[in-house]
């Protein structure tokens, strides 16, 4: 059970407003920075293995600092570490800013997703902790919610703050920002703790290690070569480092990843659509923000524009897909949502090129936002559904670092399906290789489907508060 401290300064409205401002910049982060790349390419000079590292090492920080954050939170106090994970983040983002060289940007970046990874956990279990039960529903949706605004303006934003100022301002926006909610987080918060959790640092450094080894080498490969002695030791460097991860975890007394979840079929099942899902997306974002600028010449506040119909999506359409899989079940809308994705990636593959109009790309975007709406909330609510509620919590972690992983992974295999057919140095060299990459995306895209029959097709219910979580913490 949470212990509080009850400072009575504490008031409701400040948690909710303070935790929801903490989120929405952290999830901002992920894609705001996305419309810079063509620019940080000019400034540093940047590879296009160089722009994947700074999309993915905050990424990879974030997937592997989520269970931590949260045992921390709960032994030492969640509004101590909430507030050092925002100061954190405000350095980083400073120090992002500054950066003289792409080594420095993505060090920096490391730095960032670890700051996010304090932030999104804590966040969560702080406003949970301090609304009752029969409001706590209603609240998790709006913390959700912010997830959604956060994916729709990220690329507007960064695109507008590109044009008109220059892409350091996308990371100096964090600072004043992330240092004012650290303050006021320090005065209007209650501290808390929860039950002592155990601390498995050997279980991190394993699954990051892993997970690091694979998408370096994925990327090294279009570069150096498949059969190079760099790419043959880094994928098998990271999948020995997987395998001592689960071996590790089959023995450890409190797992940070207990494998016997994975016995369910519709928690494997719904775990795998989550992680492709965010690997299409991710991976296509990461191509088509740099299309319109570098192909088609558009500036970066065109972009987010342009990308609309995409972001959009799924803050319209993801309250009504919810609703939807309680009526008829989650199986039915994973499946389709995840092939009319593959489908729309496909159609826009086939319509790319230097000079076709906007609204035929805008129709297949558009598709692609109305099917990632279809999956993001219907995911880990199915989850979540498949473990009993002690094993929630540890439920949604697993959920919410494998989708960190597989934004991570979709960008690794776009970059490297990229630099196998096309460059940056041109407009037609980028086409040459968006094509066959933007295809390749599909492909994640139909394997999230293909794992969504796993998903039981009856829908369980689960309590309106957890339903709201899950939302939130697939944003």
């Amino acid at each position: 059970m949470t212990r509080s401290s009850r400072d009575p300064r504490s008031r409701p409205g400040w948690t909710l407003a303070l935790t929801s401002l903490a989120f929405f910049m952290v999830g901002l982060d992920a894609l705001v920075v996305v419309t810079a790349l063509p620019a940080i390419h000019v400034d540093l000079g940047a590879s296009l293995a160089d722009l994947q590292w700074t999309v993915n090492a905050y990424s990879l920080a974030w997937a592997g600092s989520i269970t931590t954050a949260a045992a921390l939170g709960d032994r030492y106090g969640r509004r101590w570490w909430f507030t050092i994970g925002l100061s954190l983040f405000a350095f980083a983002s400073a120090a992002c800013a500054l950066a003289p060289t792409m080594q420095f940007l993505v060090a920096a970046r490391v730095v960032l997703g670890i700051g996010a990874g304090l932030i999104m956990p804590l966040s969560l279990t702080i406003l949970t902790s301090a609304f009752g039960a029969e409001r706590r529903g209603t609240i998790v949706g709006i913390w959700g919610a912010i997830a959604s605004i956060a994916v729709a303006t990220g690329p507007l934003i960064g695109g507008a703050i590109t044009q008109t100022l220059s892409w350091h301002w996308v990371f100096w926006l964090n600072v004043p920002l992330g240092v004012l909610v650290a303050v006021l987080s320090r005065r209007h918060l209650s501290e808390s703790v929860g039950p002592p959790t155990r601390l498995d640092p050997i279980a991190v450094v394993l699954v990051s290690g892993g997970a690091v080894g694979i998408v370096f080498g994925l990327v090294q490969g279009s570069a150096l070569g498949w059969a190079s002695a760099a790419t043959i030791a880094s994928l098998s460097g990271g999948v020995v480092f997987t395998a001592c991860f689960v071996t590790w975890e089959l023995r450890a007394p409190a797992p940070m990843l207990p494998m016997r979840l994975f016995r369910s079929v519709s928690f494997s099942a719904a775990n795998t659509t989550g992680f492709f899902q965010s690997g299409a997306v991710f991976g296509g974002i990461f191509l088509v923000t740099q299309y319109f600028q570098l192909a088609v010449g558009n500036s970066p506040f065109e972009t987010g524009l342009r990308l609309l119909p995409w972001t959009g999506g799924p803050l319209l359409f993801a309250p009504l897909a919810g609703a939807l899989s309680d009526r008829i079940g989650r199986r039915p809308l994973l499946v389709s949502g995840m092939l009319v994705q593959a489908t729309s990636f496909v159609w826009f593959a086939s319509l790319a090129s230097m000079s076709v109009e906007y609204w035929r790309l805008a129709i297949p975007m558009a598709l692609t936002g109305i099917g990632v709406a279809t999956v993001l909330p219907v995911a880990p609510t199915a989850a979540l559904s498949a473990v009993e509620r002690a094993d929630m919590g540890k439920a949604s972690g697993v959920n919410s670092t494998l989708q960190r992983f597989g934004g991570a992974f979709g960008v690794a295999v776009a970059t490297s399906v990229f630099g196998a057919f096309g460059n940056l140095g041109s407009p037609s060299g980028f086409v040459a290789g968006f094509g066959p990459a933007f295809t390749f995306v599909a492909v994640l895209a139909v394997f999230g489907g293909l794992a969504a029959f796993g998903v039981d097709k009856a829908p369980r219910a689960l309590p309106r508060a957890s339903a709201a979580l899950d939302l939130g913490s697939a944003g």
